[in-house]
């Protein structure tokens, strides 16, 4: 049987390559973007993939995206979709952007809570389903530098929320991980990141390959290795 796989911020960079590799590996691809008009990374993408349009950090247009999908099983979701919080000048005590605080948490906490909501039925349908929500670095309490308030903050909700579901869903057929991705060269991750939107997509899907649901509730990094929270 076909693997059904969901991606959330599809449009380009990791979720892009997402959708690329696991449409060349012959899985049924669902691209999840915020406007299907502009979908640069998913151009050259060849397979069965679907694009539908979901914006994560409008409520409404999850519930509607969820209709579109119906019952259909889904064995893997990737809530890739996040906002980096603007500018990082404006990530500081001294001036905080109050408006893209409220905006980036929606996105980064709030919206991919509200996916795994309307998609908890297609991932028990799966039978064996796979929510992999992805988190940073910057979200542990191990991170060393200061700053990025808003990014930090609300991946940080992430990876708690996430940590919840793992419990909550501790009886149902699905398994609840967090993954960083890695510091990737996309836009959000600048030309002098360490890593390609490849080399992150393809461990990443490794990782999610090798979960069992003993792995609930486990923070993951690219390569495999587990992020110390």
């Amino acid at each position: 049987m076909m693997t059904t796989v969901l991606v959330t911020g599809a449009s380009r960079g990791v979720g892009a390559e997402l959708v690329r590799q696991y449409a060349a590996e012959g899985a049924n691809v669902i691209a999840c973007v915020r406007d299907a008009a502009a979908t640069p990374g998913l151009d050259d993408v060849t397979g069965n993939v679907l694009i539908l349009e979901m914006d994560t950090g409008e409520p409404l247009s999850i519930m509607a995206a969820a209709k579109e999908v119906g019952d259909q099983p889904i064995d893997v979701l990737i809530n890739n979709a996040g906002a980096v919080g603007g500018n990082p000048a404006k990530q500081v005590l001294e001036d905080l952007d109050l408006v893209e605080w409220h905006r980036t948490l929606n996105v980064n906490t709030i919206g991919p809570v509200l996916v795994a909501k309307e998609f908890k039925a297609n991932l028990a349908a799966s039978g064996n389903g796979k929510l992999l929500n992805v988190t940073s670095q910057l979200a542990a309490s191990t991170w060393p530098f200061g700053g990025m308030y808003i990014y930090s903050t609300t991946k940080a909700a992430l990876s708690k929320a996430s940590q919840l579901l793992a419990l909550d869903w501790k009886e149902e057929p699905i398994t609840v991980a967090l993954m960083h991705p890695g510091w990737v060269r996309t836009d959000m991750g600048g030309p002098n990141a360490d890593i390609s939107a490849a080399e992150s997509a393809s461990g990443i899907r490794a990782v999610v390959a090798g979960l069992t649901k003993a792995d609930s509730g486990k923070f993951y990094k690219w390569n495999g290795e587990i992020h110390p929270w």
